[in-house]
Parts: C-alpha cells; sequence; structure tokens
C-alpha cells in the first residue's frame, strides 16, 4: 500500500511540521502522520511566536530554511521587538497572530510541497529490526516503512487533562490522547517520565470592558521574522493589560481544595517560569496582584486569550475570580483553563543530533524531549528533519555549537543536562549572546543552510551577500567621514554628550553613550544621504557591529577557545569504565551520554574540569 518513504514524521504541531519541511527540503520522501489534518501546527497555547530568546530561535529557524518566520509574517495581527531599552543582544521579536489563519497557512504550505504526504491516524507504535528503526504502526494494524522516524508528538502521549476534580484523557481539548508508543519505546529500555502544562480560559471579547485597561498597541514600524520577501504588516490589533486584585485571588483559593494542583493528582512538573495563576498565588503569597495579557485570538473573531490565567482549577471557581478582575465584570468565557498530563522521555537520552542511542534513525523532536514553546519545538524539529535525512545517507550529522546559535545552547542543554521540568529558552541560557543576535541570524546560519543544500539557501545568500556588504561599506563610512565642530555640537549639547574642539571621524561620535545613527542622520545631510540607499535591516547591523566591536571581538576569543576542546572527538565506543582516574559519577554520565566531543564532555553535570585533564591527558593532549 505505500512506498518505503526516506522520514515518517509522526505529529504535524510546530516541530512535526518543521521536521517534515526540513527533510523535504534536503530531498527526502517524507510521510507526516497525524491524527487530524484539521489541526495542523494548531497554536494550541498562546496564538503568539516569539518573545524573549524565543523571537531569536524563530529568525534562525528561518535563517535555516524553516517555515515558522514565513508563517507567522503572513498571519500576525501584531508585532513588538521586545527590550528595546537594553542591550541589542536582549532585542527580542515577537508577534501576536491569528490563530485559524496561522494553522490554513502552514497546511497550504506543507500541501504544496510535492515531497511531503500525508496520512490521517493515530500511530501506536514503530517497527524496529536488529536496533535499527523502520517505520511506524497505525491503530489499524498499517505498517508504513521508512528508513527513519521522528517522533514529535508533543502533549498527546497518554495525555490527561485537568479540570478541577475532573479529568479525562486527551491531549488537547477536544482531542484524544495517543497512546502504544510509551509503553513500547519503554520496553525497548527507553526511561520516560511526566510533565505539566497547561492553558488560560478564552473569553468573549464583546463582554469585556476595553477601556479600563491598559492598551498595548504594536510597534510604530513593526519588523517582521522572515528573512525573505514576506508582506509587511499594515494594520495592526491591540493587545490590552488587565490586573488580577486580593479580592481575585481569595476567590481562587476557595477552589485549592478541588485542585489537581495541591491534592496530588498531578504528578508532573510544570514550567517554572510560566506558573499557573493559582501557583502564582501560591508562590508569591506576598504580591496583591498580578498582570494579565489580554490577547486578540485573530482578525475575525471575538475570541480572546487570557495570558498570565492558566488555571486547571474549577471552571465555576475561573468563572467566579476572572469576573472579579476590572473591565471583566460582564465577562462571558467560551471554555475554561485546563492542565495537561503527558509522557515525555529524558533527552539524556540522546545525541546531539537528536537521534536516540537505543535505536539507529529513530529521531525525538519537541515537547517529547521535555520542552516547552512553539519556537524550542519547532528549531527541534527543524534539526531532527535534516538529521534524518543525513543519517540515511550515511553522512555526519549537523551540529550546531553553541556559539552557533541559541537552538545549539537547547540541544546542548537537554542532551547534556537534561531537565526535571519543562525547559523554556531564555537569553541567559547563552554564553555568546552578543553574538547570537536576532539581526544577523541569516549571517550566521544562511551559509550552513546553502552548504547542506537545504532548497531555497542559494537564492536567500543574495540577501546574506548584500547585507554583509551593506554594512561594511557603511562602517567604511563612518571611520572614513570627518565632522566639523560647527556641525555637530549643538546635537552633542541636547544628548548631554561633550562638544567637539576640533574635526573628528564620525565613528568616534557614534561610540558615544546616547548617540544613534537616527540622531545623526537629522543633522548630517551628507550621512542621510548616503543611507537612503540601505535598508534599515543593514543600517541598524553595522551600527551594532561598530558600537559593540570590542564586546564581540572579546566574545569570539572565548569561542575560539572553547573551540579548542570542540575539536577534540571522542568515540562512542569509549571505555569511560576503563578509565580509573575519572570521577565514579563522571564515569557513569559520560557512559550514558556518550559526548561527540571535549567541549560537550565538559558541560555534562557532574563531570568535573578535573575529569576533563583526565580525558586530555589520556588523549595524549
Amino acid at each position: 500500500m505505500f512506498p518505503e518513504y526516506d522520514v515518517i514524521v509522526v505529529g504535524a504541531g510546530h516541530s512535526g511540521c518543521e521536521a517534515a519541511v526540513a527533510a523535504a527540503n534536503m530531498g527526502s520522501r517524507v510521510m507526516l502522520v497525524t491524527m487530524n489534518m484539521n489541526t495542523i501546527a494548531q497554536m494550541s497555547c498562546n496564538p503568539a511566536m516569539g518573545g524573549v530568546a524565543k523571537g531569536q530561535i524563530v529568525r534562525e529557524i528561518d535563517a535555516l530554511g524553516g517555515y515558522s518566520g514565513i508563517v507567522t509574517d503572513h498571519t500576525m495581527v501584531q508585532f513588538r521587538m521586545l527590550n528595546r531599552s537594553k542591550g541589542p543582544a536582549m532585542w527580542s521579536p515577537r508577534a501576536q497572530s491569528d490563530r485559524m489563519l496561522f494553522a490554513r497557512k502552514w497546511r497550504n504550505m506543507l500541501e504544496a510541497h510535492s515531497n511531503i504526504d500525508f496520512w490521517q491516524e493515530m500511530a501506536t507504535g514503530i517497527v524496529v529490526k536488529n536496533g535499527v528503526v523502520k517505520g511506524v504502526r497505525t491503530g489499524m494494524g498499517i505498517e508504513i516503512p521508512a528508513k527513519a522516524v521522528v517522533l514529535t508528538n508533543g502533549t498527546f502521549l497518554n495525555g490527561i487533562i485537568h479540570i478541577g476534580e475532573k479529568q479525562f484523557g486527551g491531549g488537547r481539548a477536544g482531542e484524544k490522547a495517543s497512546k502504544g508508543i510509551t509503553e513500547q519505546l519503554v520496553e525497548l529500555g527507553f526511561e520516560a517520565g511526566r510533565m505539566k502544562t497547561g492553558t488560560p480560559p478564552r473569553v468573549d471579547g464583546r463582554t469585556l470592558d476595553w477601556s479600563v485597561m491598559e492598551e498595548q498597541p504594536g510597534d510604530e514600524a513593526p519588523s517582521k521574522f522572515s528573512y525573505t520577501d514576506t508582506p509587511s504588516l499594515q494594520k495592526q490589533l491591540p493587545c490590552h493589560i488587565a490586573y488580577t486584585s486580593q479580592e481575585v485571588h481569595d476567590i481562587l483559593r476557595t477552589g485549592f481544595g478541588r485542585s489537581p494542583m495541591f491534592n496530588g493528582r498531578i504528578q508532573g512538573l510544570g514550567p517554572r517560569y510560566c506558573p499557573s495563576i493559582e501557583d502564582k498565588i501560591d508562590r508569591f503569597a506576598d504580591k496583591d496582584r498580578h498582570q494579565l495579557f489580554v490577547e486578540p485570538e485573530g482578525w475575525d473573531t471575538c475570541e480572546i486569550y487570557v495570558n498570565g490565567f492558566s488555571s486547571s482549577l474549577p471552571e465555576d471557581v475561573q468563572y467566579k475570580a476572572l469576573r472579579r478582575v476590572r473591565g471583566f465584570e460582564n465577562m462571558k468565557m467560551f471554555r475554561p483553563g485546563y492542565a495537561i498530563e503527558y509522557d515525555f522521555f529524558p533527552p539524556t537520552q540522546l545525541k546531539t543530533s537528536l537521534e536516540t542511542h537505543l535505536v539507529k534513525n529513530l529521531f525525538f523532536a519537541g515537547q517529547i524531549n521535555g520542552t516547552t514553546g512553539y519556537e524550542e519545538a519547532g528549531c527541534q524539529g527543524l534539526m531532527a528533519g535534516i538529521n534524518a535525512y543525513l543519517a540515511v545517507r550515511d553522512e555526519e550529522p549537523f551540529i550546531l555549537k553553541r556559539s552557533e546559535a541559541y537552538i545549539g545552547v537547547l540541544i546542548d542543554d537537554l542532551v547534556n543536562k537534561g531537565t526535571k521540568e519543562p525547559y523554556r529558552m531564555f537569553t541567559s541560557r547563552a554564553e555568546y549572546r552578543i553574538l547570537l543576535r536576532q539581526d544577523n541570524a541569516d549571517l550566521r546560519l544562511t551559509p550552513l543552510a546553502q552548504k547542506l543544500g537545504i532548497r531555497g539557501a542559494e537564492e536567500r545568500m543574495v540577501r546574506v551577500a548584500a547585507k554583509q556588504d551593506a554594512a561594511n561599506a557603511i562602517e567604511k563610512f563612518f571611520r572614513e567621514y570627518s565632522v566639523e565642530p560647527g556641525q555637530i555640537n549643538g546635537y552633542l549639547e541636547a544628548q548631554g554628550s561633550s562638544s567637539l574642539t576640533q574635526k573628528v571621524k564620525l565613528l568616534g561620535i557614534l561610540l558615544r553613550p546616547h548617540i544613534d545613527t537616527a540622531g545623526l542622520r537629522q543633522v548630517l545631510p551628507a550621512l542621510d544621504e548616503f543611507l537612503r540607499g540601505y535598508e534599515t535591516e543593514f543600517i541598524d547591523l553595522a551600527e551594532i557591529n561598530m558600537k559593540y566591536e570590542g564586546y564581540i571581538e572579546r566574545e569570539q576569543e572565548r569561542v575560539d577557545k572553547m573551540n579548542r576542546l570542540e575539536s577534540v572527538r571522542l568515540s562512542d565506543t569509549f571505555d569511560y569504565q576503563g578509565l580509573s582516574s575519572l570521577s565514579k559519577e563522571a564515569r557513569e554520565k559520560l557512559s550514558q551520554i556518550k559526548p561527540r566531543t571535549v567541549g560537550q564532555a565538559s558541560r555534562i553535570s557532574g563531570v568535573s574540569p578535573a575529569d576533563i585533564s583526565v580525558l586530555l591527558v589520556h588523549m595524549g593532549r
């Protein structure tokens, strides 16, 4: 009935969609298996993409040929660049999307790809022969053969939804859980665990009093995620901010006795940095209010997402408490919030390619690895799809270093440290933030996509070259153009900067605090005329490179030192147990994780600098 596919992807969430596209754009014949074709790329929780560090990941996905940024640009209703008041390493793009348009656009792009086929049914197991995956098995007993399989099951593996004292099986509201895969993987020797996440109530925007809430508009000049020629946002929908109160908290506390969070029915750990509202008021009892971000679900719907009010409390308690929030007094609820428990597999069981140690050509990506968030899932899917293609051809895996991408940081953290709670990306997790900015993801990663042969990378490289040439030309102008005191002193004094007494190069002026290119253009006609020929993105890149040159150089020096350890390869068959000079914990961890390099070994929890020295001495280094 079915031919042998190069790659089968199980699950069509954000991770599965990116995995399918990545493998297909490399040239693989792909089968995407999903329980419901109507929920492909569903935004199960917040209808938004990006945010702090997450926005950087979306731009990295795009730079490597993924589709998340393109889909977001076509379907967003608001765009904001977060952390503009901080340094450029912290700038993070975020977009509010139209939930229905987002899923529709993803499905259209997948269906337009000639290398991708679809099968709508539950996958209940994988086919394994002699330690190598050979395909998947469905609920109807059909076997679909493949050379590689990527599991991206999200929250569906034995998922249980909790609302107060009620609980029922499900991977998402209105959808059944997936059975069979966990049990088979455990039989094969995999370790499984349980995690928890949740979602807030959805309410009727027609019943809210917007006039008493704080309006949160989008940027005046909205940017976008993709480096391709996607449409610019011409109009935007506002978000709003509301606040809980002590009265709201008191009502919520009346439901604690019936809460699965507090009576022990939920065993899995929830995300530390995105707690439920009941968790917040319990952990931060000294706070008399919490922010709620009241966000639209799309252009043509009155459905509203109450961000910050995630809850598994009984629906009557959620309803009463929300109606005490200012602006929500007449609120009507579409559906209550709920918590969901699901199976995951500790990611220390994976190689840095996301291939499992136990079964060859079997890859895990997304929430099955213990992460949370569309962006974290999408980038894992992208990497798993690329590496599945490479594995089928017995080629070296594609591994991103921590110094090359936030994607590299995420996967390195998961594989070497594992996670006991849903992992979420933050800028603080990266040692080389000034190198991993959202503005330069294409310069960092598109050349790698071109080298891999990903479809579309050649065309993208034309823009990358133009961007780099523009930045070089702009920097050259600043280094060579001289400014007279009379041209600039009025502007400098207005900015609280000391006046010039003699002619200086324009670069010296730009390096002063509180001075930027936009301000200089207003008082230097020659500069303004020169820059008119360049895109804002190109100008911003040049300005960042000039103002942060010293920081960038120092960070690159640190990268070069770390790369010396990354260049020392370790064999999968290295006998750590036979190296008695290593600590017992190091022998156990190194044997389990099987690091590819000494650099990776140095980041494994429990492996000390002394253990690394022992390894280097043993290897004659």
